[in-house]
């Protein structure tokens, strides 16, 4: 199974940034299509915010396009989403997960979670 070590959340006034990261025990993409972010805001649901395939092929949802931008270091079995212009709505406990289906952000697929890291995004 593979472990998924997320850090880099915090506290950020709206219009700030942040950069999380997601270290995997080992190189996902020997055995799933994609890599992704995923976030629960307070009293919601998880969605999923970003995704990426093996060839560099991104998925955003509508909300964060233009503001998220998701990336990986295959080198460093790492998984960055870089967050700009954070909004208040973006406050949430971000997971990082493997995804077995590519270009997918439905959790349904997801296979592996890190712990979280949160978020918080003050008005």
């Amino acid at each position: 199974q593979v472990q998924l070590v997320e850090s880099g959340g915090g506290s950020v006034q709206a219009g700030g940034s942040l950069r999380l990261s997601c270290a995997a025990s080992t190189n996902t993409y020997n055995s799933y299509c994609s890599m992704g972010w995923f976030r629960q805001p307070p009293g919601k649901e998880r969605e999923g915010v970003a995704v990426i395939d093996s060839g560099d092929t991104k998925t955003y949802v509508d909300s964060v396009k233009g503001r998220f931008t998701i990336s990986k270091d295959n080198a460093e079995n790492t998984l960055y989403l870089q967050m700009n212009s954070l909004k208040p709505e973006d406050t949430a406990m971000y997971y990082c997960a493997t995804v077995r289906v590519c270009g997918t952000l439905w959790i349904g697929y997801v296979n592996d979670w890190g712990q979280g890291t949160q978020v918080i995004v003050s008005s």
